[in-house]
This record gives C-alpha cells, sequence and structure tokens, in this order.
C-alpha cells in the first residue's frame, strides 16, 4: 500500500500541468483493489495490475493492420481512434478465515491468478469497442501466496494458513469482448455535466466464461473523456486513457454491471485437475459509487464496489472492496 501511494505521488510530481488532449498519448496507468478499504480480508481479497497504452498515431502500423481485421470494431470506413495496451496483474483469492491450517471445504477455496492482458480498442464518436486477449496461470505459479504473506508480515495483519491448500497450477487463456455506448449526454455552458453510458459484453476461457452488461452515470465538471475508471477483471474494463476537456476536471459517478457466470475458476474448480470447488451463484451483481479527477496528464479515483454473493457458502449481504487507479499520459 505504502509502494502505491509513492508511486501515485510520483506520477503527480512529474505530470505536465497542459491539457493532454493530443491526437496520441502514451500512458502508464496501474490499479490497486482490495477489501481492506471495506474492512475485511476475504474472497477476493486483492488484485493489481499496471499497464502501458498507446493511442492513435502511436500504435505501430502492424496493429493497425490487425484491427483491420476484427469485425467487432466499428465500421472500417470511418476508423476511430485506435489505442492498444498491455498490462501484467495478479488477482488474490482466499476463505473468510484465513488462520485455519485447513480451510473449510464449503467457504472459497485460496487461488492466486498471475497473467499478462493484451487489449485493442476503438472509439469512434460516442462508442467503445475493446477486444482482450489473457494468458496465465493459477496456482502457486501465481505468487499470490508469497505476495499476501510477505504483506501481511509488514503489519499486524493475521498470517493466512491454508496456502498449502490452493487450486494447482494450471495454464489459463481467456478472449473477451466488451462495448461501451454512450447513449446521453447533457452538458451546461459553466462546464458542468453527466453523462450515461450502457455496456455489455461477454468473456470465454478457462478462468472465467460469462456475459455482462450494465451502464454507468457520470456527472461533474469539465467531464474527461473517458468511459468511466478503469477495473480489474472480471469487472468492466473503463477507460485507461482519457482526453482532458480543461486543464483540470473531475466527477462523481455510479454504476451498475450484472453477470451471468458460466465457469469460474475460482470457484467451480480447475479445468485439467482435481481441485477445490464450492457451489457458485450464477448471477453475480455488483455497484459502484465513486469519484474520478484529473490535473493535466494525471487523472486518480476511487472506486467502492458492493458485489453480491458469488457462491453458497458465502456470507450473507454484498462483499466489500475498495479500487484505486491513477493514470500518467503524455
Amino acid at each position: 500500500m505504502q509502494a502505491l501511494l509513492a508511486g501515485t505521488a510520483l506520477c503527480v510530481a512529474a505530470a505536465s500541468p497542459n491539457v493532454a488532449a493530443e491526437p496520441g498519448v502514451d500512458a502508464l496507468h496501474f490499479e490497486f483493489e482490495n477489501d481492506l478499504f471495506a474492512g475485511e480480508d476475504r474472497h477476493y481479497t486483492n488484485g493489481f495490475r499496471i499497464g502501458w497504452t498507446r493511442s492513435d498515431e502511436r500504435v505501430p502500423s502492424w496493429l493497425r493492420d490487425v484491427a483491420d481485421f476484427l469485425p467487432l470494431f466499428v465500421d472500417r470506413e470511418e476508423p476511430g481512434r485506435l489505442k492498444a495496451a498491455v498490462h501484467l496483474g495478479q488477482n488474490m483469492y482466499t476463505p473468510e478465515d484465513i488462520e485455519r491450517a485447513t480451510p473449510d471445504p464449503d467457504d472459497r477455496p485460496y487461488a492466486g491468478w498471475l497473467y499478462l492482458n493484451f487489449s485493442m480498442a476503438e472509439e469512434h464518436d460516442d462508442r467503445l469497442d475493446r477486444l482482450q486477449v489473457s494468458l496465465g496461470a493459477v496456482g502457486p505459479a501465481s505468487l499470490a501466496d508469497r505476495t499476501q504473506r510477505e504483506v501481511h508480515s509488514w503489519s499486524s495483519t493475521a498470517q493466512p494458513q491454508g496456502w498449502d491448500h490452493q487450486i494447482g497450477n494450471e495454464p489459463t487463456l481467456m478472449v473477451a469482448y466488451e462495448r461501451q455506448l454512450r447513449g446521453y449526454a447533457q452538458r451546461a455552458t459553466d462546464g458542468w455535466g453527466w453523462d450515461l453510458t450502457p455496456h455489455w459484453g461477454a468473456a470465454a476461457g478457462t478462468p472465467f466464461t460469462f456475459a455482462n452488461a450494465g451502464a454507468i452515470l457520470r456527472a461533474g465538471r469539465h467531464l474527461p473523456g473517458d468511459y468511466g475508471p478503469p477495473r480489474i477483471r472480471p469487472a468492466l474494463s473503463g477507460s485507461h486513457t482519457f482526453e482532458a476537456r480543461a486543464p483540470a476536471g473531475g466527477y462523481a459517478f455510479a454504476g451498475i454491471d450484472t453477470r451471468l457466470m458460466l465457469y469460474d475458476l475460482f470457484l467451480d474448480g480447475p479445468v485439467f485437475r482435481d481441485g477445490p470447488s464450492v457451489d457458485k451463484h450464477p448471477v453475480v451483481g455488483e455497484l459502484t459509487a465513486g469519484f474520478v479527477f484529473h490535473v493535466g496528464g494525471v487523472r486518480l479515483g476511487y472506486t467502492h464496489v458492493w458485489r453480491s454473493r458469488e457462491f453458497s457458502g458465502q456470507a450473507k449481504g454484498a462483499a466489500e472492496f475498495g479500487s484505486l487507479h491513477a493514470t500518467w499520459q503524455f
């Protein structure tokens, strides 16, 4: 956590005060999600992702050729703004009682996921299409057990005792597509405004297979050109870059997402071997609220998440966690 805050401070200090509305930008961005923001330490307990995005003329020409063959993007006769990104991330899952040496078989299994995510997106007017491919590994190869033990050793937090029972090593592959369409927007002459952006998409692969739909409502002053704050999968990806319409601006937001979960490795168990599993809920709902602001080329934000129960043995009530993000584009 201290490293995250220090990195954020460095980004703010190094940022240019100019408005970042160039035809093409590079962007360094990272997201940090943790249930300690809600006073918990269980289930989806931690996620971290760092990435790099290039847009418009800074996208390599060979990637533009690839985009020309993607039927899910918008009309190729009127190409929009093309973006390409790569991310390195790690997700961590634990049961409710991490001090038990032998985990409760009716609770969520210990599991970690380490992955590389490659994405291409095209923005055209008020529409964003994104295609993603994720390659990774679950099990001890994800290094989640070492990460949690090391982080907990820095504080008085209890050490997890059940990582020896985690889901075993297995490679993962996932392909995902999502579309966001800003259907309603209102802008005032003094810079205040709001917009509503529905979304829908689907993912197919060994970590997750699902279909989802929802919307996000933003309201603020000098709303930057983005599609909501970035989030870690299986949540909606949001925007990794933004177009500033003034030297500074920001917004508050609220969103909803509903996922039809056909497969979740971290609940259903691994594909290629026997492993711990629980009875998952096929439909998962998620409510979000938070704020985003930017100064020059730096954008910072916080999202609070309320997620419905994901499996039968889960404690009643919504699971909560927080998500911080920072973007530095230049």
